[in-house]
């Protein structure tokens, strides 16, 4: 389980590939709209098109909530569907979770007990204390916002201290001190690849989450040859806009595996 079952998909099917499930519905084409379950539709659809290329599927809830208790049974179908037809492609719930941690409590038992989810990601903000209900669960993992791909990101992410930026120490504290059940990984933007090697660097051979490719600009050379382990793996590369709204999802899944596979 946990970052196992992430290893084994990974080997199994030579793919790095995270997609995005972000099916925004404001965006879905004309023919789905029409069903009864649209973003269920949409998904199944796109799984159907990519899944021999997919190591992970990443859903944001953001998509789901928008829609209210209709946007969250289509999530819950979606994860239901995957477990039933894939239950070994690695799935995240992309959450960005943060509480104290008797609530976080709730979460935990809704993202990974009801909707199924390997993963989810998690904001460090409030410390490992507060995060403990998440790190706790060893047969699941807690994906840790570390360098994110967003242009604020660096307001608080660059901010120095002892001679080092935020980012940086938070990378050291959930490889050195949170890792303890093996069941943590960092999200590491692919617009800054000078710093997605330096957190390759501190964190050794833990495998990242690199979302920023595509749309927001990141290079999949850069990123690659800046976030891969020892192992030439260590990374799930997220696409998301440029995989599922493109005229063919089942060929944009397999050149960007094809693309990243070239420079590990």
């Amino acid at each position: 389980m946990g970052v196992e079952k992430y290893h084994a998909r990974v080997d199994a099917i030579n793919s790095l590939v995270c997609i995005g499930l972000d099916s925004d519905f404001a965006k879905l084409p004309e023919r789905f709209l029409k069903t009864e379950n649209p973003q269920f539709e949409f998904n199944k659809y796109l799984i159907g098109e990519t899944n021999e290329y997919a190591a992970s599927y990443k859903l944001n809830s953001a998509f789901y909530e928008a829609r209210g208790d209709q946007g969250i049974r289509e999530m819950k179908m979606t994860m239901e569907y995957l477990q039933a037809n894939h239950p070994d492609i690695f799935t995240i719930d992309d959450a960005k979770r943060a509480d104290i941690g008797n609530t976080n409590n709730g979460y935990v038992s809704f993202i990974f007990d009801w909707l199924g989810f390997d993963a989810v990601t998690v904001n460090p903000y409030l410390g490992k204390e507060a995060l403990e209900p998440f790190l706790a669960r060893s047969d699941k993992v807690s994906i840790v916002l570390c360098r994110t791909s967003n242009p604020g990101s660096g307001e608080f992410q660059n901010i120095v201290q002892d001679g080092k930026p935020l980012w940086q120490t938070v990378a050291e504290k959930v490889c050195d001190e949170w890792n303890t059940n093996n069941n943590c990984m960092l999200v590491a933007g692919a617009t800054y690849p000078e710093e997605l090697g330096e957190i390759r660097e501190a964190v050794g051979d833990m495998d990242l989450l690199i979302p920023g490719l595509g749309a927001q600009g990141g290079d999949v050379k850069a990123t690659v040859e800046a976030g891969k382990n020892s192992e030439g793996k260590g990374m799930l590369i997220h696409s998301a806009r440029a995989v599922i709204f493109s005229e063919n999802p089942k060929r944009a899944a397999e050149q960007l595996r094809d693309e990243v596979n070239g420079y590990r």
